[in-house]
């Protein structure tokens, strides 16, 4: 009786969640439906619904992006803007690559064990680093709120479609000199390292380069944030340098950025 009860609310839940919805299909081959189950456990479902009661948001559409450790959302608040949820995945054992970029940050000393805490941390983390960088004017998606693994911020695109990032787009010099100037202003200004700084997670706007995928970042204080720094100024370097755009010796980058 109690499995029957049980899966009535979750119907309802549902219905209550993707009602209005605008569905949108998932790109990049994957299969909306299979995702949607591996990701929308219970504990997930209730979250979601806490998001709309808590007037967080209206509805969800559905998701537009899946990687191995999350999957992101396009929902719509109460006024008919476009919100990004990220949905991190608690089933996933990737995380546990992931210690790295957390163990030696000051700002998370204890971890828990257990995959489920390691995902709600990096959850926070993330969340904490946007708003770092938000809050110093660096363009990144604007954080909304958190709620465990479920975190709602700015939708970067329009009508359900994310911008294209830098790897899908026509480049130039300019936009060289934006990406250096992002990784010397979060080193500077929010005092983080992004880590995982590439072509693959900037958005490029009308308006210029957006950032995110920030779950990596680490406080300077960490103790393999140069090294972290150094990769970044390579990656994104070696990037621009093979689309054949003019580019500054990246040694030269690191040591202008850190004296």
């Amino acid at each position: 009786m109690s499995d029957d009860i049980s899966r009535k609310l979750e119907s309802k839940l549902d219905e209550k969640i993707f009602s209005q919805s605008r569905k949108k299909q998932l790109k990049d081959g994957f299969k909306k439906g299979k995702v949607v189950n591996e990701v929308l456990d219970k504990p997930t479902v209730m979250t979601l619904y806490k998001l709309i009661t808590d007037h967080i948001i209206a509805f969800v559409n559905g998701p537009i992006s899946a990687g191995k450790e999350s999957v992101v959302f396009w929902a719509v608040d109460e006024k008919n803007v476009d919100v990004a949820l990220k949905i991190y995945l608690v089933s996933t054992s990737n995380f546990k690559k992931r210690e790295a970029y957390i163990l030696g940050d000051p700002r998370f000393s204890k971890l828990k064990k257990g995959t489920r805490n390691l995902v709600f941390l990096w959850a926070k983390k993330e969340f904490k680093n946007l708003s770092r960088c938000y809050d110093c004017g660096i363009p990144v998606p604007k954080p909304i709120h958190l709620t465990r693994n479920v975190l709602a911020m700015e939708f970067v695109g329009k009508n359900g479609s994310p911008c294209k990032v830098l790897l899908e787009s026509q480049i130039d010099e300019n936009d060289y000199n934006q990406a250096i100037s992002i990784i010397k202003n979060l080193y500077t200004k929010a005092e983080l390292v992004h880590g995982d700084f590439s072509e693959y997670n900037i958005f490029k706007t009308d308006n210029g380069l957006v950032l995110f995928d920030l779950g990596s970042a680490v406080d300077l204080r960490h103790p393999n944030a140069q090294e972290f720094l150094k990769r970044d100024i390579n990656n994104i370097t070696r990037f621009f340098s093979k689309r054949g755009i003019r580019v500054n010796d990246p040694t030269n980058v690191f040591k202008e950025m850190i004296s």
